[in-house]
């Protein structure tokens, strides 16, 4: 039997593609079949689902005989992680991390697996996979026909620079109103990045001629107090949000990325030619110190 790998998927969509493009490339590279597990990782926490499916991916959902997503199966999964520490052929490859709960990008080795590899990790980093880049463009393209929106025609007449602001970061899964802390960290986290794309649209204007700015967001709520509505048209899908948002940010030129996953993805897949992608200096949303593709504009 040809080796197989079974990618577990969970939280959301741009995690969801980290996890699938560094799978699809182990597979590539390896030349193993590749499956997906898109259950165990919401089982316990319904906020997210499974979105892959929404795209032209060429991976199988596992049987359910390798997926673990209920308690019982959960149980097998931590025993069989156990047992696998004192084999010599692995079965378990998770992603590694340092005691601060660090990553960086390192190259996967197999030479010490077993024929069925479980893997577990968010993968954050274009180095990864950057060698499929063009498969990736493939695997990412939409079932359905996106080009029906309203915002799609500004998108493709003007110099459009798309800007994302992530709101709620650390308090969008609260239930208790008194944790405030939480809530601090976000606005917090509100206000270093209204401060980064502000610095951002100078370095824009003096490279692109009328840019028009447009605005996406998880919240729109009170962000007018940053950006007025007579500078930037805010992007506000009412339908199939997260899917028509995502579309959108694919089909623009230029980008002043936000510190997301989202954001990442919707500027790297981007086909056209000379964009322009600005990330942060200083916000990393990830775990992974190797984030931020090395041809991006920090700012």
């Amino acid at each position: 039997m040809k080796k197989l790998i079974i990618a577990k998927i969970s939280e959301g969509l741009g995690n969801q593609l980290f996890m699938y493009a560094n799978a699809y490339a182990i597979s590539k590279k390896y030349n193993l079949n590749l499956f997906l597990d898109p259950y165990s990782g919401y089982y316990k926490n319904n906020i997210r689902s499974f979105m892959l499916d929404n795209f032209n991916i060429s991976s199988k959902i596992a049987p359910s005989k390798w997926i673990f997503s209920n308690n019982y199966r959960n149980l097998i999964k931590k025993i069989k992680i156990k047992s696998d520490f004192f084999k010599k052929k692995k079965t378990f490859l998770f992603e590694s991390k340092d005691k601060n709960k660090l990553t960086k990008f390192s190259p996967i080795k197999l030479d010490n697996f077993n024929d069925k590899i479980y893997i577990d990790g968010n993968f954050e980093s274009e180095k990864y996979f950057l060698d499929y880049r063009n498969d990736l463009f493939n695997q990412f393209s939409f079932k359905k026909n996106m080009s029906n929106n309203k915002y799609l025609d500004i998108i493709k007449k003007h110099n459009v620079v798309s800007i994302s602001v992530r709101q709620n970061r650390y308090s969008e899964r609260i239930t208790n109103k008194f944790e405030q802390n939480s809530i601090n960290k976000s606005q917090d986290f509100v206000a270093k990045t209204v401060d980064y794309i502000y610095q951002s649209i100078k370095f824009i204007k003096s490279k692109v001629h009328n840019p028009k700015f447009l605005l996406w967001s998880n919240d729109f709520t009170n962000l007018e107090r940053y950006f007025p509505t007579n500078e930037f048209l805010y992007v506000n899908n009412l339908e199939d949000k997260t899917l028509n948002d995502f579309y959108l940010l694919t089909q623009c030129k230029y980008f002043i990325i936000g510190p997301s996953t989202f954001s990442w993805w919707g500027a790297w897949l981007s086909n056209n030619e000379n964009k322009i992608c600005i990330r942060p200096r200083d916000i990393n949303p990830s775990n992974n110190i190797d984030f931020w593709p090395e041809s991006w504009i920090s700012i």
